[in-house]
């Protein structure tokens, strides 16, 4: 890296840290600390979910998706709209009418403190393995483009993260997640650019060549269902029930849309984020297929081809900027995933009996808990962005699961539930052992944890007959 690259990386780096201890003179509370008092607007928060979501996974390994093959991961964006529009239909109404600030609470008020704990705790699990496959694949672009080592990559990462996000809370979080959502979403519309304008033949005829080389394919209609997630039926299937799960049962993507003022601002804000996903994703798919062309085609290591990209091709200060739209891609989810953390960890284990200095302590355990985390992962022979889903997956379902049993009348013995919950994960463990495509495991999990819930309950009243007039 050259100087400039250098200065960039540093003066965005510090920017962060200023604009997060600035911020934190206005957190009063842990209401303030926590749901940014309500007060968050809609485009914001929005911008906050895409960047959140999307992380450096999008940065990393979607644009070697293409590379390597073609666009038909986005038959799960597609989905994700959907998935979303059902959120804001049958979820969102239940949050804003009674008003909580975990929505794990629904949880409690409705199966007892016990059942909230334990939804807590499935999702803490979830988000610290999800976020250190994500701290990896920073880790993986950072330590191609600067020569570091993989632990100062995520020590940096981590500590630069840590300081405005316990200092600022959510209002610092969601407020730079946007900016650092146009940082690197600026950093792909960089590199289609500056390959386009590398190339001989005009934008027509760059895309006439991609088509025929079967680079642009965006439906995979191959009837194997059940085995390959990027079938259509099952991709599409899959983006339904995992953004269902992600945005309606995930407290750090509905966290956001807690801190808007109303349940129309929390819609406007979660359906746009869909749109919003689904562009992002064409764009780091189009880049990706361009790069193709450009390197023609040469082998790179998996999850590398576009830090290969930015550091043999691109000239300095593009590099500053490619790399500050890494480190926003990662920062954006870490620091979300920490607070959002501690949000859960106070309200939901703690029974929010928490100072706002405590909630900051706690928000520091977490975040090195993460760094931890990211230090002890390891890759392997996926695409780290799907590695990422597969993991969510292993529990989303089994949290939906518990969501919609809350909306029916019956009333549930905790241990029915609790046995359905642990089923609905072991069921995703049998299908994965089974080749099962992941794509299904939310899908197939949420139906088993319903039925085994019922079929447990259901056994229990029968042996005892006092449940029976419940």
């Amino acid at each position: 890296m050259h100087a400039a690259d250098i200065a960039i990386v540093i003066l965005f780096l510090a920017g962060n840290i200023l604009l997060g201890l600035w911020q934190g003179k206005s957190n009063q509370n842990t209401g303030d600390y926590f749901l940014g008092g309500h007060k968050l607007p809609w485009v914001v928060a929005m911008l906050s979910i895409v960047a959140t979501e999307t992380s450096v996974l999008t940065f990393v390994s979607v644009p070697g998706l293409a590379y390597r093959g073609d666009w038909t991961f986005l038959q799960l964006p597609l989905g994700y709209i959907v998935g979303r529009v059902l959120v804001s239909t049958f979820l969102l109404p239940m949050y804003f009418k009674n008003g909580v600030s975990s929505i794990y609470e629904i949880i409690g008020s409705r199966f007892g403190t016990g059942m909230q704990k334990l939804a807590s705790v499935v999702f803490l699990v979830t988000r610290i393995l999800g976020d250190g496959v994500r701290f990896l694949a920073t880790g993986v672009v950072v330590q191609v483009v600067t020569g570091w080592s993989l632990p100062i990559a995520v020590l940096l990462i981590g500590t630069v993260t840590l300081i405005y996000t316990i200092s600022g809370g959510l209002k610092t979080v969601v407020w730079l997640d946007s900016i650092q959502f146009g940082l690197y979403l600026l950093g792909g519309i960089i590199a289609i650019v500056f390959i386009l304008l590398q190339l001989d033949e005009g934008v027509p005829q760059i895309l006439g060549t991609l088509a025929a080389a079967g680079k642009l394919t965006m439906f995979n209609m191959s009837g194997d269902l059940l085995f390959n997630p990027m079938a259509f039926g099952g991709a599409f299937l899959g983006g339904v029930f995992l953004s269902l799960a992600s945005h309606g049962v995930d407290y750090m993507m509905v966290q956001r849309v807690l801190g808007c003022s109303d349940l129309g601002s929390a819609r406007k804000a979660l359906i746009g984020s869909g749109i919003f996903v689904f562009v992002q994703f064409m764009i780091f798919l189009l880049a990706g297929s361009l790069m193709y062309l450009f390197m023609q085609g040469t082998a790179t290591e998996k999850d590398r081809e576009f830090a290969t990209f930015i550091v043999d091709y691109l000239p300095s200060g593009f590099k500053g900027l490619l790399l500050a739209g890494i480190l926003s891609a990662a920062m954006s989810t870490i620091a979300s995933s920490i607070n959002s953390l501690a949000a859960s960890t106070v309200t939901d284990l703690m029974g929010g009996r928490a100072s706002l200095n405590l909630s900051r302590i706690i928000s520091a355990g977490w975040a090195a808990v993460l760094i931890g985390i990211a230090l002890l992962f390891d890759e392997n022979d996926k695409a780290i962005i799907m590695v990422g889903l597969e993991i969510a997956s292993f529990t989303y379902g089994g949290l939906l699961g518990l969501f919609l049993l809350s909306k029916s009348r019956r009333n549930f013995h905790p241990a029915s539930l609790a046995a359905g919950l642990l089923a609905s994960m072991g069921i995703v463990f049998i299908l994965k052992m089974n080749g099962i495509a992941w794509t299904w495991y939310i899908l197939i999990s949420v139906s088993g944890n319903i039925l085994i819930s019922l079929l447990a309950d259901t056994l229990m009243r029968s042996f005892r007959p006092e449940m029976k007039t419940k």
